[in-house]
């Protein structure tokens, strides 16, 4: 039973200090972008949804960032359109999801039709796209444009008090002779034909694959495969006498190529047309007109007649499978993510989702590492994690793209059954590092490195049946969720940890006394939703961590008022593992089981990835805090 673990303001671009900058470093009226005199803490390049991801998630964090973008609005068609399952548990997380899920069209299967020189065109095969082994709250990729998930970010930003400051792509950054320099960035207005220019603590381009900030890092540059085959892609109305429109399908034409046909919102559907088949000559640039796309689309699907009452947006593609050699620079003050970093086909519905992953990730490190929180180690988890995760996506896309241009619909099928937690996003994990510890849980599903799956328990201060994945929201903070049989009999073992943590004698509690310093002096503004979730339940003990207790002891055996003071606190974090309609408790499925006597800590990264676990006995409390200690220090200072 035991688990062993190796020692371990509403402007657009806010002022986060009052230095001045310098004269050469002005928009060319003697003033700094948008009438900013001082240091912002972190500019992002790029307003698509990988910077506003970004941005949203540093400003519920507390910290305002500046957002500048190339373009005068955001996206009005074509682009990204799939949301995978742990991107739409994500939204739930940052209570974003409600208008996406209303809008949206869910897709739950997949076809296959093929069709040779002798064989006309048939289905094939018909698939569950995520079946029932596979463990998603939400088994269905989300079709929503672009556009939509940015609204989604732009309205979340704009009741903080953030706006994107657009018509300004970005020019070039320098560095400071000193480290503790902040980063010189220059834009140009093409509003007025000027450069304006900026300080700032930290850069991230969110630039997409042409990104200019990539191209700033020295010797950074993307690697691979960039000679894939054209593909046109168009979005529209459709009149059909096709079957299968309504679901996911993939059409291959052994003569005249492949169609993977997409519902999409508003009763639209997307094609993604293939314009090289192997068996034909190839195809000019020039020669890749919207009307030949449309009449190679309806030679793939005949016998089947196809015409598009409208066509919002058309485009021609060639992507690779390309990743960044690095993802930061020597520093560790600019980095890239999403398109910057990684580039890959868009067939399996990854691109936007690996891309607001990658802000995901990276945005509760810069929260830290701003407040002056965090070692220097932290952020160079950043490029380790993410990295991994680039390189195991254009693995699977590799091999997903061939079986699709060869359109064996078995092969790609056997080929979604392989890699479909992957795809799904739950089965995106981390290496080992300081963050994410070895350990033995042989009894459970849960692992250092991977994300929590699905667990429903009752929430013991109002008796709501709860995902307790899910249940607390995304708030930057660590969550420290401890396992026991019988509160009563481990009390000894919780009164110690309560103590500890809860002193500065801890490093979370030196640093949790340090954050709520930092959190008086940078904030943001508070939006009209806080009044729904109210975020004071689960910031009452710390800004940096919340605690959670889960039981199986019955309701009507404990109290709140029975347990260590800090379970007191953090009331809205004590949870009964009682759901007897569930096919396995939460404790039975993540851990395996707890012993009476025992209690099992399951450390929680503020991304929802499980960062390390480990048991003890009752009389083991001492133990505990070093054991805690040293997990936090290892990148916190404390």
């Amino acid at each position: 039973m035991k688990r062993t673990h190796s020692q371990v303001s509403p402007t657009m671009c806010p002022s986060a200090a009052n230095d001045s900058l310098p004269n050469e470093f002005t928009n060319g009226h003697g003033t700094a972008v948008n009438g900013s005199t001082g240091t912002e803490n972190v500019i992002i390049v790029g307003a698509g949804p990988a910077g506003l991801m970004l941005a949203s998630n540093l400003t519920r964090y507390g910290i305002k960032p500046c957002i500048v973008d190339d373009r005068s609005d955001k996206t009005s068609t074509g682009r990204a359109d799939g949301l995978q399952p742990k991107t739409i548990e994500t939204f739930k997380q940052l209570g974003l999801a409600n208008p996406l899920l209303q809008k949206g069209v869910k897709i739950f299967d997949i076809c296959f039709w093929n069709s040779t020189p002798s064989t006309p065109l048939q289905r094939t095969r018909r698939e569950v796209h995520y079946p029932p082994g596979v463990d998603v709250i939400e088994p269905f990729i989300l079709l929503v444009h672009q556009g939509m998930v940015e609204d989604i970010f732009i309205e979340d930003l704009r009741e903080r008090g953030v706006e994107v400051m657009r018509s300004r792509p970005f020019s070039r950054y320098s560095m400071g002779q000193d480290l503790k320099d902040p980063i010189k960035i220059v834009c140009d207005n093409t509003i007025n034909g000027s450069e304006e220019s900026l300080k700032a603590k930290y850069l991230v381009g969110c630039d997409g694959a042409r990104s200019k900030v990539r191209s700033s890092i020295p010797s950074a540059e993307l690697v691979g495969d960039s000679t894939r085959a054209p593909w046109g892609v168009l979005d529209g109305v459709i009149e059909t006498d096709f079957p299968d429109l309504w679901s996911k399908v993939v059409i291959h034409s052994e003569e005249k190529g492949t169609i993977l046909c997409i519902p999409r919102e508003r009763n639209m559907t997307r094609l993604y047309i293939e314009l090289n088949p192997r068996m034909a000559e190839a195809l000019s640039n020039d020669a890749a007109t919207q009307d030949f796309v449309i009449k190679r689309a309806q030679e793939i699907i005949a016998p089947f007649t196809l015409k598009w009452e409208s066509i919002e947006w058309f485009s021609v593609y060639k992507v690779g499978q390309r990743v960044a050699n690095r993802f930061t620079d020597d520093e560790e003050k600019v980095f890239i993510t999403g398109d910057a970093a990684h580039t890959h086909s868009p067939k399996a519905a990854q691109g936007m989702n690996t891309s607001m992953h990658d802000s995901f990730n990276l945005s509760w490190k810069l929260n830290l590492a701003i407040r002056g929180l965090a070692l220097p180690s932290l952020l160079s988890t950043y490029t380790h994690e993410r990295r991994k995760i680039a390189q195991d996506l254009i693995n699977f896309d590799f091999e997903h793209a061939n079986a699709f241009a060869d359109g064996d619909s078995k092969a790609l099928a056997a080929n979604f059954a392989a890699n479909i937690a992957f795809i799904s996003g739950l089965g995106a994990t981390y290496a080992p590092n300081i963050l994410n510890i070895e350990c033995l849980n042989a009894g459970g599903c849960l692992q250092p490195g991977a994300l929590l799956l699905p667990a429903r328990v009752t929430r013991y201060i109002d008796a709501n049946p709860v995902d307790l994945q899910l249940d607390i929201p995304m708030l930057g903070q660590f969550r420290t969720c401890f396992f026991t049989a019988n509160p009563h009999h481990s009390y000894g073992f919780l009164s110690t940890i309560s103590l500890h943590l809860t002193s500065t004698n801890s490093v979370l509690g030196r640093a949790s006394k340090a954050a709520e310093i930092s959190y008086e002096t940078m904030s943001t503004k508070s939006p009209e939703s806080d009044e729904f979730m109210q975020p004071q339940r689960y910031i009452a003990v710390s800004r940096l961590f919340t605690p959670a207790l889960v039981t199986t002891i019955k309701k009507e055996e404990i109290e709140i008022s029975d347990l260590p003071s800090m379970f007191r606190e953090s009331c809205w974090t004590f949870y009964l593992d009682d759901l007897t309609s569930e096919r396995q408790s939460c404790t039975d499925k993540w851990l395996g089981a707890v012993e009476e006597g025992q209690v099992t800590l399951v450390n929680i990264r503020p991304d929802g990835y499980v960062g390390a676990i480990e048991t003890w006995d009752n009389g083991q409390g001492k133990q505990a805090c070093e054991y805690l200690d040293a997990y936090y220090g290892g990148f916190l200072k404390g």
